[in-house]
C-alpha cells in the first residue's frame, strides 16, 4: 500500500488475519488495553473499518485502526474516525506513524469529505502531529462515543479532504 522511503524501511499495508498474533502482542507490549483475535478479526472483515499494519523483516512494528459511527452521539457527528495506533518503541521516530495516519486518511478520504479523531486535551504531541493534515478542534467534552479521557477533557477534531484558506477558498 505505502512505502515510508529513506526514513524507514516497512511497509504499510492491510491487516489480515495472519497478523493478528503479531499485533495482539505489540499492543502487550505498548501497554494497551488487551483484545482478543476474535474482537481483530471482525474489525479486519468489516467493510467500514481498516486496519493496517507496518510490515518490516516479516515483522508488524506498527498498526493502526479507523472506525465508523452511522449514528451521531450527542455532539459526536457520525462518520468515519482515526483509532488507535501503536508502533514498536525502536520503531518510533522513523516515519511509521506518519505513514500509517496518511494511509488511513487516503482510505477515509475516498469514502468521506471529513475524518474525526478524539484526543485527551493534553496530548500535545498527537494534537501538533495531527495538524500537518489540517485537523482543528471543533468541541470539547468529557467522553465522546463512548471515549473517556484521563482528566476529564477530551476535544473532537475534524480534518477536510481539502484544506479551506481563511477566505473559504479550497486549496
Amino acid at each position: 500500500m505505502a512505502d515510508l522511503g529513506a526514513r524507514s524501511t516497512a511497509e504499510i499495508r492491510p491487516a489480515t488475519a495472519d497478523d493478528i498474533p503479531q499485533i495482539l502482542a505489540l499492543s502487550v507490549v505498548a501497554g494497551w488495553p488487551a483484545t482478543t483475535g476474535e474482537s481483530m478479526a471482525l474489525a479486519i472483515e468489516d467493510v467500514d473499518r481498516l486496519i493496517l499494519v507496518a510490515i518490516a523483516g516479516g515483522t508488524v512494528v506498527g498498526w493502526a485502526k479507523t472506525h465508523y459511527w452511522d449514528q451521531p452521539d450527542g455532539q459526536t457527528p457520525a462518520g468515519h474516525y482515526l483509532g488507535g495506533i501503536t508502533v514498536a518503541p525502536i520503531w518510533r521516530r522513523r516515519g511509521v506513524g506518519t505513514g500509517l495516519t496518511q494511509a488511513r486518511l487516503d482510505w477515509i478520504w475516498a469514502r468521506d469529505n471529513f475524518a474525526w479523531y478524539v484526543v485527551n486535551a493534553g496530548n500535545g504531541p498527537s494534537i501538533r502531529l495531527h495538524q500537518q493534515w489540517g485537523f482543528v478542534e471543533m468541541a470539547q467534552g468529557s467522553q465522546f462515543h463512548g471515549t473517556t479521557f484521563t482528566g476529564g477533557r477530551g476535544l473532537l477534531m475534524r480534518a477536510g479532504s481539502k484544506r479551506i484558506t481563511a477566505g473559504g477558498a479550497e486549496e
